[in-house]
């Protein structure tokens, strides 16, 4: 029970780093998204590789189920931004013309 207290506490706390990213000067939208999309990648080839290596014994079950959480989390992430801007999206073509 602790652990998963510990596990969900760093969790919180890297969302809520890659959340803070404040953009360089100049830098634009494009840029930004396209690096959170690589950081998205990442996250979830991290997740595949760190499952691949518990499978042949070279992971521990610890840095398994850290790296599935992170996976999870960027996942749901994508996911429910991926709703808002369906939704949105459902909005504006509700719009009177």
């Amino acid at each position: 029970m602790d652990m998963k207290t510990s596990l969900a506490a760093q969790s919180y706390a890297q969302a809520r780093s890659a959340a803070a990213k404040i953009p360089e000067a100049g830098a634009t939208e494009q840029n930004l998204f396209g690096e959170l999309a690589s950081s998205f990648a990442d996250t979830v080839q991290n997740g595949e590789q760190t499952a691949k290596a518990a499978m042949m014994g070279q992971a521990d079950p610890h840095t398994l189920v850290q790296a599935l959480a992170q996976t999870e989390l960027a996942v749901e992430t994508a996911v429910t931004l991926r709703n808002k801007v369906v939704e949105a999206y459902q909005e504006i073509l509700r719009m009177p013309v």
